[in-house]
């Protein structure tokens, strides 16, 4: 009886080490799965919250955002102004034409990028050319490396990366900033409730 209960609890102890070294499920929303964690040129980062992006008076659905910081954090001015790593991952929820991407960036940049606008505005044109049609599924993903820029993946395609840490100061603005495109969205990116 002894080797049994010695056996069961060397099994117990074994399940457990395994889980705990497993890479986290991540959080879901919408019937999208996000990692709780990536790596990104080296640096180690987790997932700091969820939020769903709501467009028109209709409040539709359009993508669920993931946020992946350094360290969790619910102070946006101190993530946007922090020059660490970050990436900002959308998962398409329904079709979306690039125009509509394109007019989005637009109006976010000009919401909240104030007096900066015109400095960034080539950047800004950069990062306009690089958007395609999004089909439900497919991603969006913007990573920034303070040394490098932000590189900008569409659906595993990316190019060259947009510096600045200005740009990149004012792009995490546009969720994260004064006049995010809905409140429960950037909420939710800071650690509440994706809804």
């Amino acid at each position: 009886m002894f080797k049994h209960a010695q056996l069961l609890a060397f099994v117990a102890v074994v399940l457990a080490s395994l889980a705990s070294s497993a890479p986290g499920l991540g959080a879901e929303c919408l019937d999208v799965k996000i990692p709780d964690s990536v790596k990104t040129g080296g640096n180690d980062l987790v997932l700091n919250g969820l939020g769903i992006r709501k467009a028109t008076f209709l409040n539709v659905k359009v993508y669920v955002a993931g946020l992946y910081l350094p360290q969790k954090s619910g102070d946006a001015g101190k993530i946007i102004g922090s020059n660490k790593p970050w990436q900002l991952v959308l998962r398409f929820v329904r079709d979306v034409d690039a125009s509509d991407i394109r007019d989005a960036w637009e109006e976010g940049f000009k919401k909240n990028a104030a007096d900066k606008l015109a400095a960034l505005q080539p950047r800004i044109e950069t990062l306009k050319a690089r958007m395609a049609d999004f089909k439900e599924g497919q991603y969006l993903s913007f990573t920034d490396d303070p040394a490098k820029g932000i590189a900008v993946d569409v659906n595993g395609a990316s190019g060259a990366a947009i510096e600045g840490a200005d740009f990149a100061n004012a792009l995490l603005s546009i969720w994260l900033g004064r006049e995010p495109p809905n409140e429960d969205l950037k909420s939710g990116l800071l650690g509440g409730k994706c809804g």
